[in-house]
């Protein structure tokens, strides 16, 4: 820090031609600006300025140090208003995870409209089903559904959304309607099985406690959007997010079963490390994707993979 109130009292002697202006402009004496001076050329072994009554001439040495030092302190200045302009600027790049449905219906179709209002950002859209660990990654945003249980990670709500169970009304006319989560042991439950093993399980709540329900049926799949599009053929019924069949419900071309039974808070969150201050990136970014999930019809307007019944 010396070094650089050194370089900053150097040049601003030599850019305002005597110690007394110099002074002036810091806020000081010129004695004091004379001592500074002195000690630098103490500490560098050589005299970088001629002083006499009338002028200052910089000798050759002078004249390396000051060429330098006023490199340096520009260099400095645009540093400091780079970082300024980033806090109110969108700059850089912004590398964005999420998972492979989510991804394709939501978030990569308003990608160019978000880099035509901020032309300095480039963006590189990861689609994975595996949750990524952001902070190993060095992913700039993972956007997920359901609780962030991370205490590494800031959690910036995007939409709201809940888990349902669902078919198509001709389904639920030939099979019945499910009044509780047991009842889904004498349905055809589409599930998500990723392996080939035990498919996973559905979770809801029941007068405040847990209830998971271990689905069987003769379709399962490791691909979301597969089950939901088998659930709109009328195959059977799915533990689905709202997200992804909302078009459908609108349209009464499907509904929702165990209503009272959904389980709380699956809403969908932006997730970052935390930065102090948020780059004006990952601050535009959130809030665009805020505005465009609360149009109104968004989510009722988004195609499903609607199919016989």
């Amino acid at each position: 820090m010396d070094k650089l109130r050194d370089i900053e009292t150097f040049v601003g002697v030599v850019e305002a031609g005597s110690f007394a202006a110099a002074a002036e402009t810091a806020g000081v004496t010129p004695v004091m600006v004379g001592r500074r001076i002195s000690l630098i050329e103490q500490r560098l072994g050589g005299k970088l300025l001629e002083r006499t009554t009338r002028r200052l001439t910089l000798t050759p040495a002078g004249e390396q140090y000051y060429r330098h030092g006023l490199d340096m302190l520009g260099r400095l200045r645009t540093a400091e208003r780079l970082v300024r302009t980033g806090r109110d600027f969108a700059t850089g790049q912004l590398t964005v995870t999420c998972s492979s449905n989510f991804g394709r219906e939501h978030v990569a179709p308003h990608l160019r409209d978000f880099i035509r209002a901020n032309p300095d950002v480039h963006i590189s859209l990861n689609l994975s089903d595996y949750v990524v660990d952001l902070m190993r990654t060095g992913y700039t945003i993972g956007i997920r559904t359901g609780p962030v249980t991370d205490p590494n990670l800031v959690a910036a709500r995007l939409a709201p959304n809940r888990m349902v169970v669902c078919g198509t009304p001709a389904y639920f006319a030939r099979h019945g309607v499910p009044r509780t989560p047991e009842d889904l042991a004498h349905h055809n439950c589409l599930a998500y099985n990723e392996h080939g093993g035990q498919p996973r399980g559905w979770h809801f709540q029941n007068g405040g406690h847990p209830v998971t329900i271990r689905p069987s049926g003769s379709l399962t799949s490791n691909d979301g959007a597969m089950l939901t599009r088998w659930a709109l053929e009328g195959a059977g019924v799915a533990w689905r997010p709202e997200w992804e069949v909302a078009g459908a419900l609108a349209r009464g071309t499907a509904r929702t079963v165990l209503d009272d039974f959904t389980l709380a808070n699956q809403d969908i969150f932006a997730t970052y490390p935390p930065q102090n201050p948020v780059p004006a990136k990952i601050r535009l970014f959130i809030a665009w994707m805020r505005e465009v999930y609360a149009r109104p019809g968004y989510w009722t307007a988004a195609p499903a993979g609607e199919g016989g019944q």
